[in-house]
């Protein structure tokens, strides 16, 4: 039987993507690549293109794969705060 963590490994779908001269590849459950197609489609953007956009804002210790998941929770919840700097923990609870 698979250790949970393996598990849940299985449901991520990774895709490599070129950004900015180089091939990198990210792991994001489907449900996250299907709002950033969304997001894309309706910014008139494609897929690494808007990738590319999310990876050059993102702050340099946030992982590529965090800031694309918070830029899909920003496009359906624009009420989310910006925590930059912040002690989440605080925001969120």
């Amino acid at each position: 039987m698979p250790l949970p963590a393996q598990r849940g490994a299985r449901m991520l779908h990774k895709r490599s993507l070129n950004l900015s001269g180089h091939r990198t590849s990210v792991a994001l459950e489907p449900e996250f690549w299907h709002a950033l197609h969304l997001i894309a489609h309706a910014r008139g953007l494609a897929l690494a293109a808007l990738v590319g956009q999310v990876d050059a804002a993102r702050p340099p210790d946030r992982p590529l794969a965090s800031a694309l998941r918070v830029e899909a929770l920003r496009e359906w919840m624009p009420a989310l705060p910006e925590m930059a700097g912040t002690d989440r923990q605080d925001q969120l609870g």
